[in-house]
């Protein structure tokens, strides 16, 4: 188990408790957190679910995979960082207790 705060784009933050197994995707839908709305359902087909990895968790988590930067750059009206990830892509762990995640201000319509 561990824990991961999701920061709002005005600067709000809240935390979550994810279980080992979870995305980030699934925790931030499953405690309702604005702003990662999943359409696709973790299919890697939207990008409903962006968001910024904390420079300081980038090394944790990694960078977005080729097929995921694809999918990001498809997506009119998403904002790429080198910290940007599709949260459905992104498993988490242990070892990213304490992991921060920034939700852009603008998600991509469907």
């Amino acid at each position: 188990m561990a824990k991961v705060t999701f920061v709002q784009p005005d600067g709000s933050a809240r935390t979550c408790v994810n279980f080992e197994g979870m995305t980030l995707m699934q925790l931030a839908v499953g405690n309702l957190v604005d702003g990662i709305d999943a359409l696709c359902g973790g299919m890697m087909q939207c990008a409903t679910c962006h968001c910024y990895i904390d420079p300081d968790w980038l090394d944790r988590t990694g960078p977005a995979r080729p097929e995921e930067r694809e999918m990001l750059e498809a997506i009119d009206g998403v904002e790429i960082r080198p910290n940007s990830r599709l949260s459905c892509q992104v498993q988490l762990g242990e070892e990213l207790d304490g992991l921060v995640v920034h939700i852009p201000a603008e998600q991509p319509g469907i």
